[in-house]
């Protein structure tokens, strides 16, 4: 039986997990993800790098046992042997950020597409070789920047690219947590353990982890191409070894102006990713602990509140898109991270059934989204070490 019929795939995505075994976090999240809005199955895994912990880990999946792999590199052998209408088409990245490179390049040059966890790599040098092996394989390649599959997110995107508020002067984007104000990672309290080891985190604590994810919904939701990047990083926590807070200037290509901030050890803060932008025609602000709630401003009316209703004339095509529930339904967190792989679901089919697909300009996070992440903690931990000198931001292989 053929798998397509009047050019549209017939059949779910099958996809593997690497990571998410016992006890883990994000990759259970992947899991959860991925399947929500019935495209796809979980059919593989390699859960973790200990080959016992990773087969006794598949049952919760219902991974069968005889696709529940010791290794990644057991799983592309096994999984590329066999035949095309059984073998996966995907493989979601879920571990520790050291380990995404030589996951996703293995697995990208094996043909399967990748939805990698952030930050992408481990450095900026691994994430330009991985730009390369995608580019080379023509896999679809998805990053997790998972905030910007919120329906509101989409919503501002498109009214700021559309020009509602008219030219933008200043972004400011924050990112703060206060769940390392006490070091956690003395006590080898797993999350905490990795995310301050800079042989398994990379060259920022705190900016890598959530600094990018402050900088990546800038970027995503204005389209403003930075220039140049003013940064400093502090470790407040005595002894640790990577930051803990942090403060960067971006001055973009159009005048524009943006803050990053990211903190890890604020008292009383949980997860509270926020963003204002101002513009010459209007202003608007989003919370992420208030996901379906947006507050749009201009001088001389009244403020206008914008909840996700998929329903309402004022949400557009992009905001509409990106909703699954009716008004009053609240939807968040893990319906946001679905949005990445709905969206990049439609790349994979079109890649299976060779339809030409967009790879730069895409409405989910991609390798090159992946790549200037990269490049920002470079950048701003370069920038900090020389106490906030001004380094360049532009990085070459930006969407526009």
């Amino acid at each position: 039986m053929s798998e397509t019929t009047n050019g549209k795939l017939n059949r779910k995505l099958r996809m593997a997990l690497v990571g998410g075994g016992q006890g883990a976090f994000i990759g259970r999240v992947h899991a959860t993800a991925a399947v929500l809005d019935n495209r796809a199955a979980l059919v593989a895994g390699a859960l973790s790098s200990d080959a016992a912990r990773a087969k006794a880990s598949a049952p919760s999946y219902d991974i069968p046992e005889s696709r529940a792999y010791g290794s990644v590199t057991e799983m592309i052998q096994q999984e590329t042997a066999l035949p095309a209408d059984q073998r996966i088409d995907f493989v979601s990245v879920a571990t520790p950020n050291h380990t995404h490179f030589e996951i996703a390049k293995a697995v990208a040059e094996a043909g399967f597409n990748v939805i990698c966890d952030k930050p992408m790599t481990f450095d900026f040098a691994q994430a330009e070789d991985l730009v390369k092996t995608v580019e080379k394989s023509g896999v679809v390649f998805a990053v997790s920047h998972n905030y910007t599959g919120y329906p509101l997110v989409r919503q501002a995107r498109e009214m700021i690219l559309n020009g509602e508020l008219g030219e933008i002067n200043a972004v400011r984007s924050n990112y703060i947590q206060g769940w390392l104000r006490s070091r956690l990672e003395s006590d080898d309290q797993k999350q905490a353990a990795w995310r301050t080891d800079p042989t398994k985190s990379g060259a920022a604590g705190c900016f890598g982890d959530i600094g990018t994810h402050a900088y990546n919904l800038g970027r995503y939701m204005t389209g403003l191409i930075p220039a140049d990047i003013s940064c400093n990083l502090k470790i407040f926590a005595e002894g640790r070894r990577l930051d803990d807070y942090g403060h960067a200037v971006v001055r973009f290509e159009n005048g524009a102006l943006g803050t990053v901030t990211a903190s890890q050890i604020s008292h009383g803060r949980e997860n509270d990713l926020f963003i204002e932008v101002d513009g010459t025609k209007g202003a608007l602000a989003w919370r992420q602990e208030e996901p379906n709630l947006m507050i749009v401003r201009r001088n001389g009316s009244p403020h206008q509140m914008y909840t996700r209703d998929p329903n309402a004339p004022h949400m557009n095509s992009m905001g509409k898109a990106a909703c699954r529930l009716p008004a009053g339904h609240p939807e968040a967190f893990l319906e946001a991270f679905a949005n990445v792989y709905r969206f990049a679901y439609d790349a994979m089919v079109d890649r299976a059934i060779g339809v030409d697909f967009e790879k730069k300009n895409t409405i989910y996070p991609n390798v090159y989204d992946g790549a200037e992440g990269m490049y920002f903690i470079q950048q701003c931990v370069a920038s900090s070490q020389q106490n906030g000198a001004w380094v360049p931001m532009k990085y070459a292989g930006a969407r526009r």
